[in-house]
């Protein structure tokens, strides 16, 4: 167990103040100062009398660094898992992380939570990253907030401004219970469609598409005052094996590289995102070490931090993940993570063992005092931005007004509706507005009752004008399910992934929803029968039909 921890650290009313007395002394003068985007150049001019310029309001911060213990610096760099809030404030008081991770096992009503995360942040003498995965769709920790249909239903409204308004709503609800940092966009660019990690978590398999959207989220996390992470660096968008599970490989070469998956990490970092997340995975015409690009100086470093120009905040993605742990111990990794580039460890496997390894190679000079200070500089300067040295404190008894309310389900709404596409509609089969229809298939009972809401006729197979397929990630399954419908008109809706649609070749008319949320079947419903005319477009090629690709009823 480490020893010591030993440093005088002011109190967070001490941090507070010496924020507040920088900004008092910066006064108006200027936007975000250190965003974590591109290191930017100050603007060129003349002035007969110039002033004197204006410290910016985190120019407190290296001074700050300089008097933290290195077990202080150290304890900065983890942001791990807990199992109770006794469990978190152990590993607060005794590694001093600077953040924590949250997971539905300690996410329970808003007003709960709001209450914990409080709890959380007075046991911390420097302001915690309270992080959770909200990416909307299939990827939602949180019980409670405004269900989207995730990235994918996005990148078909091909509109960046419903992805700023959904990431904002979203951001606004978990700021309400404390938490201040969501692991998310998601800025793979899909090109696989037996992609088995990434999917529909992506906006689309079209480069620009997915940067626009992407850009879009960034900002509308970031103006609900939540830290946003794009990941994962270098692109996780053309596998086939999980990282979860294992290490994948993908051999783009730097052409496809810069082609394929750089563009909506570009776009993130003009964005001026706060932090982006890597991947535990293997680019070998890109680093040819075999190292994952979590362990990569040649990635983070090289690619990240000197090409692309960023200057927020990196953070591993779970150090838990199979990916990052077949080549070296979990000792080993932590310390090598920081070496590539790493500024945060998210969910070492054993914190105690990562801590002291880190701790280690910093006194040893395997990780050098000055690569110690930049992460935590950059750490400190992240958590400055997001006003976290100003206050942390969330409202519990205000928590649940703020969630749900009735312009963010409509915000919601409008997405799920302007994201269904129809792919074909053969013989003018849709909408169903007259006819007698039958629904099979993932979530039929629920479509069934919104198409009666829209005055559908719905009838048993057998005595049904037409039968609604819906499926859910199905694959070439579906072909057989709709030949065993019979000759009357199928439907295919696919409610998951648009690559079911693949294999609908024997259904009269196909759409896709990318995603099975009530809200998404609801927008399918007033689709389906007329109320609603389809205005999605494919985010990804599905149907044999290519990106863009969407009819309507005119």
């Amino acid at each position: 167990m480490p020893g010591g921890l030993v440093g005088v650290r002011a109190s967070p009313r001490a941090f507070a103040a010496a924020a507040l007395a920088m900004i008092m002394v910066a006064g108006c003068g200027g936007g975000e100062s250190g965003k974590g985007g591109r290191a930017s150049s100050a603007p060129s001019g003349a002035s007969s009398a110039p002033a004197k310029p204006s410290p910016a309001p985190d120019a407190w911060i290296p001074g700050r660094v300089a008097k933290m213990s290195v077990a202080d610096k150290v304890g900065q760099l983890f942001v791990p898992t807990f199992s109770s809030r006794a469990d978190a404030v152990e590993k607060i008081r005794k590694y001093r992380v600077g953040g924590l991770i949250y997971f539905p096992g300690n996410i329970t009503t808003p007003e709960r939570t709001a209450a914990q995360s409080n709890a959380l942040q007075k046991a911390s003498k420097i302001p915690l990253l309270l992080g959770v995965d909200e990416e909307q769709g299939i990827v939602s920790r949180t019980p409670f907030v405004t269900r989207f249909p995730g990235n994918m239903a996005l990148g078909a409204t091909g509109d960046p401004a419903q992805a700023h308004a959904a990431a904002q709503v979203t951001g606004r609800e978990l700021r309400a219970v404390g938490i201040n940092l969501d692991y998310a966009p998601d800025a793979d660019v899909n090109v696989n469609p037996r992609n088995p990690v990434i999917g529909p978590r992506s906006f689309g398999a079209d480069p620009a598409l997915v940067a626009k959207m992407v850009a879009g989220a960034v900002g509308g996390y970031q103006s609900a005052g939540i830290a946003a992470t794009a990941k994962h660096f270098p692109g996780h968008g053309d596998t086939a094996t999980d990282s979860h599970t294992g290490l994948p490989v993908i051999t783009h070469n730097r052409e496809q590289w810069e082609r394929l998956d750089a563009p909506p990490f570009r776009a993130a970092v003009d964005a001026g995102v706060d932090m982006i997340m890597t991947a535990h995975i293997v680019m070998p015409k890109l680093d040819r070490s075999g190292d994952p690009a979590t362990l990569s100086k040649t990635v983070l470093t090289g690619l990240l931090r000197d090409e692309l120009g960023y200057q927020g905040v990196i953070t591993t993605d779970s150090l838990e993940m199979a990916g990052v742990r077949q080549k070296y111990g979990d000792a080993q990794v932590p310390v090598r993570a920081v070496n590539a580039g790493a500024d945060q460890l998210l969910m070492p496997p054993n914190l105690p063992r990562a801590y002291r390894a880190v701790l280690a190679a910093v006194r040893s000079g395997k990780i050098s005092e000055r690569r110690l200070d930049e992460s935590v500089t950059r750490i400190l300067r992240l958590k400055q931005r997001r006003g976290l040295f100003q206050g942390t404190a969330a409202d519990p008894a205000g928590a649940a007004a703020a969630i749900g309310t009735p312009a963010n389900r409509a915000t919601a709404r409008q997405v799920a509706e302007r994201a269904v596409t129809l792919v074909r509609n053969g013989n003018g089969v849709l909408p169903l507005k007259g006819k007698k229809v039958a629904v099979t298939g993932p979530k039929s009972d629920l479509l069934i009752a919104a198409l009666r809401r829209h005055g559908v006729a719905t009838a048993a197979p057998g005595a049904a004008d037409v039968t609604v397929l819906t499926t859910e990630n199905a694959g070439q399954a579906t072909a057989a399910r709709i030949r065993a419908l019979g000759p009357k008109p199928v439907v295919a809706a696919a409610l998951g992934r648009p690559y079911d649609l693949d294999a609908a070749g024997g259904a009269a008319a196909a759409l896709a929803t990318y995603s099975s949320k009530a809200v998404s079947v609801n927008a399918l419903a007033k689709v389906l029968s007329g109320a609603a005319s389809p205005a999605g477009r494919l985010p990804a090629p599905a149907a044999g039909k290519p990106v863009g690709h969407g009819l309507g009823y005119d």
